[in-house]
């Protein structure tokens, strides 16, 4: 997973997740104007393996958390953001700085199939977990990135166990993908939620905070 190499950084004419606009605009009397992005909305899952009384989240490679290092690092990165091509990255940072904890997610992009749908498979493929659509709890909706993207992700919340387990799960490599399956122990959880030692997203700790607060409390007493 952290074996990067060869990384340069060029501008993007043309995305399939991407779509960059300007929204012209009065406000109360006052011109306006607002550069946003349009995306994918998407859905992601709160895991909890009830056999080993863990949270399964994924652990993967984000560029975009990377570059955000290395522009803090070596902030003349993008200063030559207007020529049709970039210089590749010199003395890059090491990969580990754009790895992310995450939950289980995928977008929404399959017309034919309902959120719960997309959920039960992204479940399977990246943490390789056999549920069904009944095996799912809707937790809530929420917008994420509201300054640049605006898009909605949906949150549900499943519990498996060591027989539903299908596969190992880590994504489809012949998309690119290579995710690493976590287990978060229940006990460490919440020191896990607020270690900034281990990056990751705001969706791990606000889910991790729901299930203390309505799942936790209905376990069996050991």
């Amino acid at each position: 997973m952290e074996a990067i190499e060869e990384l340069a950084v060029q501008p993007c004419t043309s995305s399939l997740y991407l779509r960059p606009f300007r929204l012209s605009y009065r406000q109360n009397g006052t011109k306006k104007s607002w550069d946003f992005m349009r995306t994918h909305d998407s859905v992601s899952i709160l895991i909890f393996n009830t056999s080993r009384q863990c949270f399964v989240v994924v652990k993967q490679f984000r560029p975009a958390v990377y570059m955000c290092e290395v522009e803090r690092h070596h902030p003349q990165v993008f200063q030559n953001q207007d020529k049709e091509s970039f210089l590749p990255l010199e003395n890059p940072l090491p990969a580990v700085v754009g790895v992310t904890y995450e939950l289980c997610a995928g977008i929404v992009d399959k017309p034919g199939l309902s959120l719960e749908e997309i959920a039960c498979e992204e479940v399977l493929e990246e943490c390789g977990y056999r549920v069904s659509t009944a095996d799912l709890t809707r937790i809530t909706s929420y917008r994420s990135g509201v300054g640049v993207t605006g898009s909605k992700q949906t949150l549900f919340y499943a519990e498996v166990n060591d027989q539903m387990r299908a596969s190992g799960g880590g994504g489809h490599p012949e998309e690119g993908e290579l995710i690493e399956v976590v287990e978060i122990p229940l006990g460490e959880s919440m020191k896990f939620a607020y270690d900034e030692t281990f990056p990751k997203t705001m969706g791990v700790i606000f889910s991790f905070m729901w299930f203390h607060s309505n799942i936790a409390p209905k376990l069996p007493k050991k």
